[in-house]
């Protein structure tokens, strides 16, 4: 697996390699708390939009399209809260990366309406198209835009929801033999449990300090 993953990087377009190492660098950048993860997220999506676009992947495209937004939209939230451009200091007594977390109760809901949105899209899919997996690809697709929106809100279970996405998509290249791809997922799974554990030390940290909106 390693050996292929290698030889994948090296054939690599350098288009796509760009892309893919832009799309490492925003989720270290977002598990450290630092502004610039969004700018690293506009590029990569932005190629990525393209990439798919280009050979007629045209729903990964429109997610894509949907992921540039999200990065404008990211940098703007992160930077009307005062998060700074680096993230040596967002421990600090200092610190303007608050971080907030959501009742359990708001998080079921969320997902009972994204489950339900997931399995109509699923059948439509299912039905209507000739994809592969269509149920899990698009449990997938709906809860990876939701928990895009909970990293620019900075929500300490965002991290959960990409444990889960992950762990899934993992699953569905494997199963289509995109072995690479599984791998760099893989690496996503360590970096969200790592992301994970960081933001709960901070938002403990912050939470003396810093009064935490509750969502109910």
């Amino acid at each position: 697996m390693l050996t292929d993953f290698i030889q994948y990087l090296v054939t690599l377009p350098w288009l796509e390699l760009i892309a893919m190492l832009l799309s490492l660098a925003y989720v270290i950048l977002a598990a450290r708390g630092s502004l610039w993860c969004w700018p690293a997220a506009f590029v990569s999506t932005a190629i990525y939009s393209y990439i798919f676009y280009d050979v007629l992947l045209l729903m990964d495209s429109a997610l894509n399209a949907y992921y540039l937004l999200m990065a404008v939209y990211g940098y703007w939230a992160w930077q009307k809260s005062g998060v700074d451009n680096t993230a040596e200091n967002i421990e600090s007594e200092k610190s303007q990366f608050s971080i907030v977390s959501w009742k359990i109760n708001w998080h079921i809901k969320a997902c009972s309406i994204l489950s339900v949105v997931s399995l109509a899209l699923g059948y439509i899919m299912a039905n209507y198209t000739p994809a592969d997996f269509p149920y899990i690809d698009t449990f997938t697709t709906v809860f990876a835009v939701f928990a895009t929106y909970l990293v620019a809100q900075r929500v300490l279970e965002n991290w959960l929801y990409w444990l889960i996405i992950d762990a899934v998509s993992i699953y569905l290249y494997i199963e289509k033999d995109l072995m690479p791809t599984a791998v760099l997922f893989i690496i996503y799974i360590v970096i969200a449990t790592y992301g994970y554990f960081k933001w709960l030390h901070i938002y403990k940290n912050n939470s003396i300090n810093l009064v935490q909106p509750i969502v109910e």
